[in-house]
């Protein structure tokens, strides 16, 4: 983004206010306190990723690599912490499925469309998309073994599911980790694109959103803008979490769809602006970085860091055993961009096809009864 340009969404900067004295001055306008703060987080998550970026630039690879997995995808990680905090496990389940699909769905089928309207066919570095592609059926693994476990153990699941999810989220991080050394140092050539994108600058945009500034920020600029930023997104989370549940009563939604729908893409909201640019420049290696990179961060390192933190902040521990439906979604959107990510090239319909799958299981969550959101209660 050009320097002297206001950046396209900074104009809901003023929500902010807004929904800190609705707070004070009409705290009975749940619905429109939980929209405010909504709209709120949307510029604050670009701001966040901007000074993300910009302060890896500042540090070499290796750090710039770990900062993008701890503040890549920061806004969702924050509004999760609000909601967990709150004791309130089936919206940050919800928040974590919505944001995989998200990200695999509309993200990657909004750049197939939006690229794809503007270039018959685009191409992109094969080796590199089949690398996201088992990465998220790791994700989906450990999803799909808790669920399992915890249905076969009758009686006994309530004394598996915390150990059993605390070695799972073991295993993701430390792979997670070892994901970044991979593409960052040793096969970092594996992710190097037609446009010479390499696979740093990729996991860079993945949870922030890449900034088109040429003039790279100052050290002190970065970290004042990612603290303010930072606490800016806690207040309005705490905003957020503390009208969800009546506002989803009002407007007739279950939690597990604002967790999968409208939290997911308010905390994307600035990727998914990101992703469609750059794909609608051809750079196509860089869109699917950001789509399938910030799943793979949020499947790998954003769940397991919940799980460890809850032991600390949250009424009980938060464990990995997602719903049926969830689990479900997630394998569908695992297996679709599977598919369409191993020959390397894209067209519009593909798009069409990723779009069309979101928007089913959007229906789904949508229509699901709410007794039935979740295996069990916290």
């Amino acid at each position: 983004m050009a320097i002297g340009r206001r950046p396209p969404l900074d104009w809901l900067l003023a929500c902010i206010p807004l929904a800190g004295l609705m707070t004070v001055l009409a705290p009975a306008s749940q619905t429109a306190i939980f929209i405010c703060a909504c709209l709120a987080i949307i510029p604050l998550a670009s701001w966040l990723g901007r000074a993300t970026e910009q302060l890896a630039r500042h540090t070499g690879e290796g750090i710039g690599g770990l900062l993008n997995a701890t503040f890549g995808n920061a806004a969702e990680l924050i509004i999760a912490l609000m909601a967990m905090r709150s004791g309130l496990d089936d919206v940050v389940k919800a928040s974590l499925t919505g944001s995989i699909i998200g990200n695999i769905l509309l993200v990657l089928g909004g750049s197939f469309l939006a690229g794809g309207m503007r270039h018959k066919t685009q191409h992109f570095n094969a080796a590199a998309g089949r690398t996201y592609a088992t990465m998220l059926y790791l994700a989906a693994i450990a999803l799909v073994v808790p669920a399992i476990v915890h249905t076969l153990a009758g009686a006994r699941a309530s004394t598996l599911d915390q150990p059993l999810s605390l070695g799972i989220a073991l295993v993701l991080i430390l792979t997670y980790l070892l994901s970044l050394w991979f593409s960052l140092h040793t096969h970092a050539e594996l992710f190097t694109g037609p446009p010479a994108q390499c696979a740093a600058d990729a996991a860079g945009a993945a949870g922030a959103g890449a900034s088109d500034s040429s003039a790279p920020w100052s050290l002190s600029h970065s970290l004042a803008t990612l603290a303010v930023a930072t606490g800016l997104v806690v207040w309005m989370s705490e905003i957020l979490v503390a009208t969800v549940e009546p506002a989803a009563s009002r407007m007739g939604w279950n939690n597990v769809f604002i967790g999968v729908v409208v939290v997911a893409i308010i905390g994307n909201a600035a990727e998914h602006a990101t992703a469609l640019r750059v794909a609608r420049s051809n750079r196509m290696d860089l869109a699917i970085g950001i789509a399938l990179g910030s799943s793979i961060q949020i499947a790998l390192f954003v769940a397991p860091v919940l799980v460890f933190l809850s032991y600390a902040i949250a009424p009980h521990p938060l464990d990995l055993v997602f719903s049926p439906e969830e689990v479900l979604a997630v394998v569908v959107a695992v297996m679709v961009a599977s598919q369409v990510c191993n020959d390397g090239e894209s067209h519009w319909l593909e798009g069409v096809q990723l779009l069309s799958v979101y928007l089913i299981l959007a229906v789904v969550f949508y229509l699901l009864p709410e007794p039935a959101r979740s295996l069990h209660p916290p």
